[in-house]
């Protein structure tokens, strides 16, 4: 009897001793396995956790992790100059050790508490980083201008050019067309990227979003094509009419990733990105210039949502009221749901009329 209590008593000193060892690693394997799951199947917290987390701190027993070794990865972040990601790193770490508190046997490994609770992530990043991630940048219309020379002119360069093979490669004929669909209709890019051809009526200059393509799901949106956007979608059906994707991926067997059209902007505005050891970054097998770069970068990178932001702002400049303004960009609008039951106008007449108005500020622009 003494011997079998003997042994048991041993199984439950290893089984103590393995549980003590659990690393972080272990800790995010877990987590990902049973307390999170993100519309990517956690792909970009994979990838966030593989390039920041795990390699400096993902070896220590959870034991023996403390808001120090946690302040060093988000400081390292910081340093390198991705304070947004910094911050998003710091909500995913908060996420999972609040998941591990509250379980066996992750709570036993945190008698000391959670660690970061202690983190003061204002403390962290740049001085000069907005927290409330509240950004502002609108393109004014100089730099509208400056885009539509330097897409004309790379793209004349690489036309004329005698062998093409040695030629600067143009932004993509497609994503040209993107950004001033972008810009003139105030879509999002994601809900742009998958777009199918069975929902645009040239004839009728209509774009059908339904909601499925729409963030959160909100509602169906009818966008009424400005003659500027209208050509644009002329143009582009001409690129990739024979498919059903407005921006069929490359084996055309679904729309483009919503991810590539940022990446091919970014990659050309690189004076913009830092790597790990603060020096400008250099990804392979991508662009990286500076060829999209406006006014000289005086008013920093622009991004697709900026477009978006910008033809909002323009149809304020154009004296569109506001509450157009928000369901052309088909914003949840306040108000009691019982209001919002009864009255069912839709705004067409008026919708038509601002995305029209932009549009032709856009073509002055372009001229």
């Amino acid at each position: 009897m003494e011997a079998n209590q003997r042994v048991e008593a041993e199984a439950v000193a290893r089984s103590a001793a393995i549980i003590d060892e659990l690393t972080v690693n272990d800790l995010f394997t877990a987590w990902l396995t049973d307390g999170v799951c993100r519309k990517d199947g956690n792909a970009m917290l994979k990838r966030m956790f593989e390039a920041d987390v795990l390699p400096p701190i993902g070896a220590i027993p959870v034991k023996d992790v403390t808001e120090h070794h946690l302040r060093a990865v988000l400081r390292a972040m910081v340093d390198r100059g991705v304070n947004r990601s910094a911050v998003m790193q710091r909500n995913s770490l908060t996420q999972m050790f609040a998941w591990a508190r509250k379980r066996q046997p992750w709570r036993r490994l945190l008698v000391e508490g959670d660690p970061m609770e202690l983190i003061e992530i204002e403390k962290i990043v740049a001085p000069e980083y907005d927290l409330d991630n509240y950004r502002d940048r609108v393109l004014a219309p100089a730099e509208i201008r400056e885009l539509r020379v330097l897409l004309d002119r790379m793209q004349d360069e690489y036309d004329e050019a005698p062998n093409k093979r040695l030629a600067a490669q143009p932004l993509e004929k497609t994503t040209q067309r993107a950004i001033w669909i972008m810009l003139s209709t105030l879509c999002r890019v994601g809900e742009m990227t998958m777009a199918r051809w069975e929902h645009i009526d040239l004839a009728a200059a209509e774009w059908f979003l339904p909601k499925a393509n729409v963030k959160d799901n909100v509602a169906d949106l009818m966008i009424y094509l400005s003659p500027f956007a209208l050509e644009q979608f002329q143009q582009l059906r001409a690129l990739t009419g024979h498919n059903d994707w407005c921006f069929p991926n490359r084996g055309a067997t679904s729309h483009l990733d919503v991810k590539s059209i940022s990446k091919q902007l970014g990659d050309r505005q690189v004076m913009f990105k830092k790597s790990k050891d603060g020096a400008p970054r250099v990804l392979k097998n991508r662009r990286n210039d500076n060829t999209l770069v406006l006014a000289a970068g005086a008013n920093g990178a622009w991004t697709p949502h900026d477009l978006r932001r910008t033809g909002a702002t323009m149809m304020q400049q154009l004296g569109v009221a506001l509450d157009i303004i928000d369901r052309c960009q088909n914003h949840v609008l306040a108000g009691s749901k019982v209001r919002r039951h009864y009255m069912h106008h839709d705004y067409a007449d008026e919708k038509r009329e601002a995305w029209a108005v932009l549009g032709a500020r856009l073509e002055t622009l372009r001229a």
